[in-house]
């Protein structure tokens, strides 16, 4: 198997090697062992060999690891939780709790370092809280990449840049990836690094809308009229329009097909907008489910001139779907009017977020915000920050059309759009809507929530990620904006990473070799095939398939049946809790993707194909001709005395808080309206955010940092 494993490292070698000549932005590394696979006899790799050679420290080196992510159950060594008495791997290896896992007791047989346990189980933010008075006990750290890099220009982490000589894997990816190099860099005068970046997937979607597809095929799709038994009424019209109530839209769409892009076109003048319909119909009386579902199905013939046919489930669902907010809001309405219908109770949740009780999931209703109503700086790559048209940092928080977003995701709420646990966390957990039959719609990661097809819905039942919406953007292309589909979600490095304590290491170079050959090694092709699968023996011998144009392994039968036996089907639990991979560094979306159930891969290719052919925008890891498009680094490279001017911003930092146990404010006022003192309006929220909160001076400080970094990136071009 290491054979199978090593000639895929091969082949991945000569794709990057290529994919460089040709000037391509290749994401894969050069070979961890010069020896191993040498790219060209010449003076440079022997040179580069030497360097290798000279990352070298004593076999059994002892590296103290404060490392995880978010629990004990996904740390380098297994929990009781986890393993409780004992749990057998597909490597036939029982494992007690305190073991380190698979993965981890590989790379200590190639690297020969020894790893020891002092990751007290909490988020990367916590976990550094906890240890950051202590860094002489550990020698690697989980914390943010902020922390990280704020730290390190303190002298307290090492800076891994002046390594990089050493780390000819790491810094050939680097160099293969020039935007995430400055993603990383935490100060332009040196071109520190003070952490190793984690990638989950890059250059690609990360979240998507989800919906029931069954039930909007049984709402909209068919001859003649809906008709019900028995139906609910709509709550009075609180959302009003968003999309316009007269003339037309013309929106590219991918044909149904996939073959290619053809142009439909929203016709208001024929059609009128549907919220208005519906709205001066609820303003005359009550309008019963039925009723609004045959509203919508007239809308849909006639603004769409019968594009649709009877298939009218393909605006929202197909791979030609061209929904928008005010489309949805109507589909909403008739889905929780029609719970009869649809599951046989009196209630459906419309919107909802995988755990409503959980402050890091319930922000995930903001970021839908802004891709429904098209807001910028919802879900940044850095806290709200995004690149505007004019080439400036934009800070969502202190923007008002911000809070007018979040304030139509209130009028969903008084309309009982959105869950009643989103609103009231003492209801009934989100975490079972879907296996109950109660949840409509919510915003999240493909593969973790579409296996739920597999585990917890019954036959005929439908749970799929559908296209992005259309939505209204000022991308600076138009004084009056454009319509089109555009989403932030975008992988690039994220916001927590691993770093090496300068304290813990002191001045031993053996503990400092191997915290940077780890690093170097798990950029390698082979570490992250590592990093990503697991061992050799939770791979597929001999069995190879065609990954994003890569040669990537096939997982054995053993490991896939597990998956589903240990957790569900969900690839990223499993190889977390089990295996000990994913945990940082750089993840293929290879492993992940064979453990898509069915219809996680056709919601999934339906956006792909979207997206290779244009009708699906994003933010570009480069420095892009209209800076709107380019992705804003996760880490700024901000000085030691601004960082202690943005930390004093604490009420900033804390009313917008992304964490677990947090709150939000964005996330209170799609829940409450507008409760928060300071914060009655629009208007009031973004100007208290400027002028009281610190946030004119904290974008400031941004900028300033961004300037640096943008000059830094220019000189690097010669």
């Amino acid at each position: 198997m290491k054979h199978l494993t090593r000639m895929i490292a091969m082949l991945l070698v000569i794709a990057m090697v290529a994919a460089a000549f040709a000037g391509c932005g290749g994401q894969m590394s050069v070979p961890t062992e010069a020896t191993q696979a040498p790219v060209a006899d010449d003076g440079a790799a022997a040179t580069e060999a030497t360097q290798a050679a000279e990352l070298s420290f004593a076999p059994g080196t002892v590296l103290r690891m404060a490392t995880g992510y978010n629990s004990t159950k996904t740390g380098l060594f297994f929990d009781a939780e986890v393993a409780g008495d004992g749990v057998t791997l597909a490597d036939g290896i029982t494992y007690q709790a305190g073991d380190l896992k698979p993965t981890w007791v590989e790379v200590q047989n190639r690297l020969g370092m020894v790893f020891e346990n002092k990751y007290q189980g909490n988020s990367a933010a916590k976990e550094f809280e906890f240890w950051k008075d202590r860094l002489n006990e550990v020698d690697m750290i989980s914390g943010t990449a902020t922390v990280l890099s704020e730290f390190g220009a303190a002298g307290t982490i090492v800076n891994i840049a002046e390594y990089l000589d050493q780390m000819p894997n790491f810094k050939a990816y680097l160099e293969a990836n020039p935007i995430v190099r400055l993603s990383i860099t935490g100060d332009t005068s040196t071109g520190a690094i003070y952490f190793s970046p984690y990638f989950d997937g890059v250059n690609d979607i990360e979240r998507m809308p989800l919906m029931r597809v069954d039930w909007v095929q049984k709402l909209l799709d068919g001859e003649g009229e809906f008709t019900a038994e028995k139906s609910g009424t709509l709550k009075p019209a609180v959302y009003e329009p968003y999309m316009p109530t007269a003339g037309k839209v013309e929106v590219d769409v991918v044909k149904a097909d996939g073959s290619a892009v053809e142009t439909v076109t929203k016709d208001y003048d024929a059609a009128g907008n549907i919220i208005a319909k519906m709205n001066e119909a609820l303003a005359a009386g009550a309008v019963d489910g039925v009723t609004a579902v045959n509203m919508l199905r007239t809308y849909i013939d006639t603004a769409y001139a019968g594009y649709y046919g009877t298939q009218r489930s393909d605006l929202f669902v197909g791979q030609n779907a061209a929904w928008d907010a005010d489309e949805l809001v109507a589909l909403l309405r008739c889905v929780v009017a029609n719970a009869q219908t649809l599951n046989g109770t009196d209630s459906i949740q419309g919107l909802f977020s995988r755990e409503d009780n959980n402050n890091q999931r319930r922000v995930d209703m903001f970021r839908f915000c802004g891709t429904l109503f098209g807001v910028r700086g919802l879900e940044s790559r850095q806290d709200y920050l995004y690149v505007g048209a004019d080439g400036k940092l934009h800070d969502a928080r202190g923007e008002v059309e911000t809070y007018e977003a979040i304030g139509r995701m209130n009028a969903m709420t008084q309309e009982g759009l959105i869950s009643k646990s989103f609103v009231d966390m003492s209801e009934e957990s989100s975490a079972t809507m879907l296996e109950n039959d109660l949840g409509f719609m919510h915003y999240d990661y493909n593969q973790t929530q579409t296996v739920y097809n597999a585990t917890k819905l019954q036959e005929g039942e439908k749970y799929m990620a559908v296209m992005v919406p259309v939505a209204h953007w000022y991308d600076g292309s138009s004084e009056d904006g454009v319509y089109m589909r555009f989403t932030e979600s975008w992988r690039s490095v994220k916001t927590d990473g691993w770093g090496i304590s300068v304290a813990g290491v002191g001045n031993d170079t053996d503990k400092l070799n191997a915290c940077l050959k780890l690093i170097d090694y798990a950029y390698s092709p082979e570490g992250q095939i590592l990093m990503s699968y697991g061992p050799d023996a939770f791979i597929k011998e001999g069995e190879t398939f065609i990954f994003n144009g890569e040669e990537m392994p096939v997982i054995a039968d053993a490991t896939y049946e597990e998956l589903w036996e240990k957790a569900s089907g969900n690839y990223t639990n499993y190889a977390r809790q089990y295996l000990g991979s994913t945990l940082s560094f750089a993840k293929s979306q290879a492993f992940e993707y064979q453990c898509t159930h069915e219809v996680g891969k056709e919601g999934a290719g339906h956006i792909s194909t979207a997206i290779g052919l244009g009708t699906i925008k994003h933010p570009e890891l480069a420095l892009t001709e209209n800076p709107w498009y380019t992705s804003v680094p996760t880490v700024l490279p901000t000085t030691t005395v601004e960082n202690d001017m943005i930390n004093s911003y604490t009420d900033l930092k804390n009313k917008f808080d992304q964490n677990k146990s947090g709150s939000n404010v964005l996330v209170g006022i799609i829940a409450s309206g507008y409760t928060e003192e300071g914060m009655g309006s629009a208007e009031e929220s973004a100007a208290t955010v400027r002028d009281t909160l610190g946030g004119t001076q904290y974008l400031a400080l941004k900028q300033q940092a961004y300037d640096r970094l943008i000059s830094y990136y220019n000189s690097l071009q010669g």
